[in-house]
């Protein structure tokens, strides 16, 4: 019905939506005049499933990556900057002249519903969708394909039923850009669930946290900070945050004197703060990534981090970074510098 140039209406997990093929011009003037939409701005853009989204923003990083991996499926919309929509794939298949259908003043507002109906829909329609609450613009938007029918009987074509929907109250609406973002329009996500969303969260982790992980965590908050051409005190309000745990730790045991010495004198890290905490479920469900040392520890934290556990890996893929526990002040430098190597190249996968 979509693709014949019909209007649909659909459930998500926040109000009904009715939506349009952004490359059929009949269709989408349909939706302009059932919504009273007189201003040419295009509808919100409405994919099946998050990686879809590089269909329509080429290069995704930063901020905007981060919203779509953890907030999506979800009840948020998110307009990114996209400074060549003719670059983005779906421009290229279907022709510069569909730009307008989708993109405004070099941005796209792009919705990935958490609901299996609409995510059915989306996804097998291969032209791409924009959609709109299900409801004339003077009334409140819809939750039952009844309150929808209310409004638009007579004008779709295709009315798909799911039942209440999960949420009473629209989506959050962001706008992001390598610096940040911005709240459009307040919905079921609200300032801290946001600010969860936009926070990036590494744990480190050893055997007992008192040699290893406790450098790799002070190595990794100085490769950030270099990264991102920040200080390290400027880390959390960037959004990043790291940690550090031990396999077999005790609470409260602090950096041995040899690890502490080494940053110190050759980095001028001071990780002489630290204190050792176990690895724990709660730890893992707030990380991102969670690097080990060793293939053995990884194994260890996988059967704790359970449906997780894809966020578990070694820091060093190619060789475990062994306890310095015990050694000389060159053998303490060397594993050092291995961790070092080990995460900056993480880095350059994560913040590629």
């Amino acid at each position: 019905m979509l693709s014949a140039g019909g209007l649909v209406v659909f459930p998500t997990e926040t109000v009904y939506g009715v939506g349009a093929c952004a490359t059929l011009p009949d269709a989408l003037e349909r939706l302009r005049v059932l919504k009273a939409r007189t201003d040419g701005k295009p509808f919100t853009v409405h994919i099946g499933g998050k990686s879809a989204v590089h269909r329509f923003v080429p290069g995704l990083a930063g901020v905007s990556k981060r919203m779509v991996e953890k907030a999506w499926p979800g009840p948020l919309t998110i307009i990114f900057n996209v400074a060549d929509p003719a670059a983005a794939d779906v421009i290229r298949e279907s022709g510069p002249e569909f730009i307008p259908a989708m993109y405004y003043n070099g941005t796209i507002g792009i919705r990935c519903p958490d609901d299996a109906i609409a995510a059915d829909l989306l996804s097998q329609t291969a032209r791409p969708v924009v959609a709109a609450s299900a409801n004339l613009a003077s009334n409140p938007a819809p939750t039952t394909a009844q309150e929808a029918l209310a409004d638009l009987d007579g004008q779709v074509d295709l009315v798909l039923d799911g039942g209440r929907t999960r949420y009473n109250k629209a989506s959050t609406i962001v706008s992001v850009d390598p610096t940040g973002y911005r709240v459009i329009r307040e919905g079921v996500l609200d300032e801290r669930m946001l600010q969860r969303l936009n926070r990036t969260t590494f744990l480190v982790v050893c055997s007992g946290n008192t040699c290893r992980s406790p450098m790799a965590q002070g190595l990794l908050r100085r490769l950030l900070a270099e990264k991102l051409g920040c200080r390290e005190d400027e880390l959390s309000e960037k959004g990043y945050h790291v940690e550090s745990a031990g396999t077999g730790a005790y609470g409260g045991s602090p950096a041995s004197p040899e690890a502490i010495a080494v940053l110190q004198a050759e980095r001028g890290i001071d990780i002489s703060e630290h204190r050792s905490q176990p690895v724990s479920l709660e730890l893992i469900n707030r990380a991102d990534y969670v690097f080990t040392m060793t293939w053995r520890q990884a194994q260890s934290v996988r059967a704790i981090a359970g449906s997780v556990e894809h966020r578990v890996s070694v820091v060093d893929d190619e060789d475990d970074i062994e306890d310095p526990i015990g050694g000389t002040k060159q053998e303490y430098s060397a594993c050092a510098q291995q961790i070092e190597r080990a995460l900056r190249r993480r880095l350059e996968e994560v913040l590629h």
